[in-house]
């Protein structure tokens, strides 16, 4: 399963890391994900389960039973208008900080 460690990212570079993270696993076909945030004062895990809920590419994502500082996340394998994969849709990368 491909990971992201996101460990000394703020939220700015996390949301970067995350969007280009699943784009680059939407165009490998892979349909499970692992983002590794960390456990810590939970800002970062606050901002990935946001974005997760938040991207319409994710079905569905939970935090990992064995080990809270990971998120386990399954992707779609929608096809956008001109049959290319999920990686052509937009995300917004705007928020507060």
């Amino acid at each position: 399963m491909p990971q992201l460690d996101l460990h000394g990212e703020d939220r700015i570079g996390a949301r970067i890391k995350i969007n280009a993270f699943i784009n680059d696993n939407c165009k490998l076909g892979n349909e499970e994900i692992a983002i590794i945030h960390g456990v810590g004062k939970g800002i970062l895990k606050k901002e990935v389960l946001n974005m997760l809920k938040n991207d319409k590419r994710v079905l569905e994502y939970s935090l990992d039973c064995f080990n809270e500082g990971c998120t386990l996340a399954r992707l779609t394998k929608k096809v956008d208008k001109k049959g290319d994969l999920c990686y052509n849709m937009p995300h917004n990368l705007r928020g507060r900080l």
